[in-house]
């Protein structure tokens, strides 16, 4: 017997049988078209989105905590509520030595300056920051280096000017070794950076210009005055474990009540990435369930549309069975119908939604890239497959019904 996938009279019978019913056939291949559709486009939406979010924290450290000042809540030890707190370099120095588990960690001071080169200025936030600033907050480095220890230690004039500062005073020029005036102090230009993603400390990091801690301190006379300090934990610990130590460090060191919880915030920004996470997981859930009720109807249609097809062919199958057909024989060919329209129909609905996820991309790219709405290769053969198998598996009781038709009861069918 010639194997069905070379015998070309088998094929040219497969057509023939979906083209008696034209309709019939249209709206189940339909049904199994728009079901790989939209489940292809769900995934790929999905993980498109996905991609969008996250980019609003790329270059962020996702186990950072920040704390910075508030106000007091409650009166305590002679002091009444509402005193504003004011961190200073002790508490950053207790903290650290009270929690080895921090990885990186930097104090930072923010105020506006104005930026002059020359004849062209840009008001712009001047951020004090430490070495470790730039392992929690990665920057874009356009040219140069960002600060390091050094230029921290040593209270150097050095400074890296965010991107759009950068092309306002310098225009197309390149500003790497060029001083720049910060409120009536020079600074020589180490870097040029910006930021990928939304988040911003005061103002993005396009619209800044970093400068060294210490020097921000001597330069601009801010004592020992800490504007916010961020942190980041080895892996395996979770910043939140350690707000209970850092509000009982600064209350030791301050006039506020152990448990005044206004009079410091620790803002954990790991919680809102599980919540970013949580959020996503939830789509991708909703996708599957959408996708499964298409994949479902689909499926069933190509169930119904065969136990038709094995009804109106009783006569037929019965005469195959007179003149010696096996009964495998009328299963492959009913099995064959069902996968040939899977197969084609599927096929179509996943190019058509790979075309949508094109449009989509291109629609939503900018100047910081591309998001990928597209499938992977795998993933849209995962789908196939699915269809496939399910709308095979949706032929195989028909199939079974037509092996079990008995010659003589097949023949005298009406």
């Amino acid at each position: 017997m010639k194997n069905p996938i070379f015998d070309i009279e088998n094929w040219r019978e497969i057509g023939t049988t979906l083209a008696q019913n034209k309709t019939r056939t249209f709206m189940t291949a339909f049904g199994i078209f728009w079901g790989t559709a939209i489940l292809a486009m769900l995934i790929g939406g999905s993980k498109g989105l996905k991609s969008f979010m996250s980019r609003n924290f790329e270059g962020f450290a996702t186990n950072v905590a920040i704390v910075f000042p508030g106000r007091t809540t409650k009166p305590y030890a002679g002091f009444n509520k509402g005193m504003e707190l004011e961190l200073n370099l002790q508490d950053i120095i207790n903290i650290r030595r009270a929690i080895p588990e921090i990885e990186n960690s930097s104090a930072v001071n923010n105020l506006w300056a104005n930026a002059l080169y020359g004849q062209k200025s840009s008001n712009a936030m001047l951020t004090g920051v430490e070495s470790g600033y730039d392992k929690i907050f990665v920057p874009v480095m356009y040219e140069g280096r960002f600060i390091n220890e050094a230029d921290n230690t040593r209270s150097r004039k050095v400074c890296v000017v965010g991107k759009k500062v950068a092309d306002e005073i310098f225009g197309t020029e390149s500003g790497l070794g060029k001083e720049i005036s910060l409120n009536g102090i020079y600074y020589k230009v180490v870097g040029i950076a910006g930021q990928t993603s939304e988040i911003s400390m005061g103002a993005e990091l396009d619209e800044s210009v970093i400068i060294p801690y210490n020097s921000m301190r001597a330069n601009y006379n801010l004592g020992t005055k800490v504007g916010m300090f961020m942190m980041t934990l080895k892996s395996g610990y979770a910043p939140g474990d350690y707000e209970n130590t850092v509000r009982r460090l600064i209350a030791r060191n301050h006039p506020v009540a152990p448990d005044d919880e206004g009079a410091m915030y620790f803002f954990d920004v790991s919680e809102q990435f599980k919540m970013v996470d949580n959020i996503f997981l939830g789509i991708t859930l909703l996708a599957l369930v959408v996708g499964a009720g298409t994949l479902l109807s689909g499926i069933i249609g190509v169930g119904n549309i065969m136990w038709i097809i094995v009804r109106e062919r009783t006569h037929e199958i019965g005469i195959r069975r007179a003149i010696g057909a096996k009964p495998r024989d009328i299963i492959t060919q009913i099995l064959s119908e069902s996968m040939v329209l899977t197969t084609i129909a599927g096929v179509a609905g996943i190019c058509f939604a790979i075309i949508l996820l094109a449009i989509a991309e291109h629609a939503f790219a900018d100047e910081r890239g591309i998001i990928a709405f597209q499938l992977s290769f795998m993933q849209a053969v995962y789908i196939l497959v699915t269809f496939l198998v399910l709308g095979t598996a949706a032929g195989l009781i028909p199939a079974i019904k037509a092996m079990k038709i008995k010659p003589i009861e097949a023949l005298n069918d009406k």
